[in-house]
């Protein structure tokens, strides 16, 4: 059982990096700072676009229009480390 838990922590774990080099590369095109004519960055930028776009859409809808800051980045990082909190304090106790 602790497999599961471990490979659900890895999993998130992964996925908060993803959703951090997202914001950054967000960043840096914004700055136009990256080539954005260059086909690895283009596929890099799509892949990280599609890796969070679906879980950051619903926070967006959600969250008050805050005048080009988007802070849906941060709501779900703080979901992700809860759930990370609760599978080892809460539910990890009760199944071992």
């Amino acid at each position: 059982m602790i497999a599961l838990f471990q490979t659900i922590d890895l999993a998130l774990n992964i996925y908060t990096w993803i959703i951090i080099l997202s914001a950054i590369f967000s960043w840096l095109y914004a700055f136009n700072v990256v080539n954005t004519g260059n086909r690895f960055v283009g596929m890099v930028g799509e892949f990280l676009y599609k890796a969070t776009e679906p879980a950051l859409r619903p926070i967006r809808r959600i969250l008050p229009d805050l005048g080009g800051l988007d802070i849906s980045p941060i709501i779900l990082l703080l979901i992700i480390f809860f759930i990370r909190r609760l599978l080892w304090t809460s539910i990890y106790p009760m199944v071992s």
